[in-house]
């Protein structure tokens, strides 16, 4: 496990060299937010981050319920019973297993890992602009129907699962990586994702921190080279018009 930390941001990465799987520690006043919860062996690397850091977990919030963010949840949540589990209201169906979609949705099966196993269910269900300590969460559609993102609200870091990739090169969720194609298999909706991508590009963030790769400070520009590239592909894709 890697450790990397900036400000109230701590990245845990699993397999950084291989299938990097990131999850966060939050540093509030009253103890760590722990976002997603990464493999099934996790557990013990998280508790030691933890440990070492001198706060207790006092939440679990989860971008998603894909598998390789909710690795470890049903260990963490057993040896921490009483901290409440935060997820999407959208989302929490997915953590159930629920594949089904929504009449308003596009009709495209969800991909990635669904979970088939994970017992725990939220605490708390979250909508867009919800308060998590100092995170704000944002709706983030299009990797999965009830994906989120979380902007610290006093640094403007903000941690977006996986709605940007930056193993690979930088990407929204569905543009392919040779280097790292995982994630644009996993992907829902592209259509969606982009939308999402270019929300979450107006909040100006500081420091963007994803599920797979690298955190990237100062990321406007980058973030803006993925979104051009994102465009270019939903336009090379879409039915040409005769005229």
């Amino acid at each position: 496990m890697k450790v990397t930390r900036v400000q109230h941001v701590i990245q845990l990465s699993f397999l950084p060299r291989f299938f990097p799987v990131n999850c966060y520690l939050i540093e509030e006043n009253d103890g760590l937010t722990l976002i997603d919860a990464g493999l099934p062996f996790s557990k013990k690397g998280i508790l030691q981050a933890a440990e070492r850091i001198g706060k207790p977990i006092a939440r679990i919030v989860l971008t998603h319920a894909h598998d390789d963010h909710v690795g470890a949840l049903d260990a963490i949540k057993a040896h921490l019973p009483h901290v409440p589990v935060h997820i999407s209201s959208r989302d929490a169906r997915l953590l159930a297993g629920d594949v089904s979609l929504d009449r308003n949705e596009p009709n495209t099966p969800i991909r990635g890992g669904v979970p088939k196993k994970v017992k725990t269910r939220a605490d708390v269900l979250l909508a867009d602009g919800d308060r998590v300590g100092s995170l704000q969460a944002v709706a983030a559609p299009g990797h999965t129907p009830g994906s989120m993102a979380f902007l610290d609200t006093r640094t403007g870091a903000l941690i977006a699962g996986d709605a940007f990739q930056t193993r690979g090169g930088i990407a929204v969720s569905g543009q392919f990586r040779p280097w790292f194609p995982f994630p644009a298999f996993a992907t829902w909706s592209k259509t969606l994702a982009l939308e999402s991508a270019r929300r979450l590009q107006a909040l100006r963030p500081t420091l963007l921190a994803v599920g797979h790769g690298r955190m990237i400070a100062n990321p406007a520009d980058k973030i803006g080279q993925a979104i051009a590239e994102a465009e270019r592909g939903a336009e090379s894709a879409a039915p040409q018009r005769r005229g």
